[in-house]
């Protein structure tokens, strides 16, 4: 595996050793329960003294995890591009620059896209180095894009059962003008063979109306591992709990979907549950056979079953709620329907 250099350098570091302590820690030894500690990227989660997840707010023009490990401790998305796999550029799986780890973005908030990325128009490569062509893109692109600033971590704190991230963000346009701020909770837990992180999101329009377009890229997403892909063909499964399987998954609604397939050997998946607590419940999904998973309810994906935009007035609210659950095996052998009922029923 051959990775970029800053990006390698620290997740080597980040597996062998200790970093700075950041806001209050919880202190018991490792190897006890969940730690949760400030790196120089964000904030690293580790459970029994082995890396879970980072946060990182430093990399691009929104926040996001990278990277995470699943039961079997292996990695639970793809590595591109904040690592270069040889076997994901092989097989054609280092597409849409902007799918990293785990993350939320939207194409259209009062005009502004934080799913894209300018790395998305230049394919990574420093401005001097584009052809005419993506050069044109680039100036074409340039009053549209949008970013999710962090502004604080709220919390970082941790015990022997679960560990948490309360983070604030600003989403703002290419002039840094701000439409709504995000009070953004993660919770990661350790039941069993399974692992999970609770994505909690409360949107206010601070400053003034925002309008969350209808937009098909929009959401929350996971980029699955290549070799988890539908289209790779090795095992890859995609299913909704209504039971639309792979290409038919795009654009139904439902409570939850999971992907699975095999990573390093092993068949593992992960599903997103939508809370019923949470807005335009059950979503809809924008989940593709090539790798992309995404919790979308804003677009009108299905012309048929529409979502539409949404206008904030100012001081109003939004909320969304999900979490991922991994699992060993596929939706059966990971018992998601079961998990999936239990979060269900949890207050809110």
């Amino acid at each position: 595996m051959h990775m970029t250099n800053a990006r390698s350098r620290r997740h080597f570091c980040l597996a062998a050793g200790t970093l700075a302590l950041g806001l209050a820690t919880s202190a018991h030894a490792a190897g006890k329960g969940f730690t949760a500690e400030k790196s120089p990227a964000g904030a690293i989660i580790k459970f029994d003294g082995q890396p879970f997840a980072e946060y990182v707010i430093t990399e691009a023009n929104k926040p996001y995890l990278f990277p995470v490990y699943g039961p079997t401790g292996k990695q639970m998305t793809r590595a591109f591009p904040m690592q270069q796999v040889e076997a994901e550029a092989k097989g054609k799986y280092q597409d849409h620059y902007h799918h990293r780890g785990i993350n939320f973005g939207h194409e259209n908030i009062n005009g502004a896209d934080s799913w894209m990325e300018l790395g998305s128009v230049t394919g990574g490569k420093p401005q001097d180095q584009l052809n005419e062509k993506q050069k044109a893109s680039l100036t074409k692109y340039a009053t549209k894009m949008g970013a999710i600033k962090h502004i604080a971590f709220k919390e970082i704190t941790a015990d022997a059962t679960h560990a948490v991230l309360v983070t604030e963000n600003e989403y703002v346009n290419y002039k840094g003008e701000k439409s709504v701020t995000e009070i953004r909770r993660l919770t990661f837990r350790v039941e069993g063979d399974t692992r999970s992180i609770d994505w909690d999101q409360e949107f206010t329009a601070t400053d003034g109306d925002a309008t969350f377009g209808d937009a098909k890229d929009a959401g929350l997403s996971i980029r699955v591992p290549y070799t988890m892909a539908v289209d790779s063909k090795q095992g890859g499964r995609l299913i909704t709990s209504t039971g639309a399987l792979d290409k038919e998954a795009w654009s139904k609604r439902a409570p939850w979907a999971d992907y699975s397939g095999p990573v390093e050997g092993d068949v593992v998946g992960v599903a997103i549950f939508n809370h019923p607590t949470s807005f335009r419940y059950p979503t809809s999904w924008h989940a593709r056979t090539y790798g992309l998973f995404t919790a979308n309810c804003f677009g009108s994906l299905d012309k048929a079953d529409p979502n539409g935009p949404h206008t904030l007035k100012k001081g109003e609210k939004l909320v969304l709620r999900h979490r991922f659950f991994f699992h060993k095996g596929d939706e059966k052998a990971g018992n998601v329907a079961a998990a999936y009922e239990r979060y269900a029923k949890e207050k809110k």
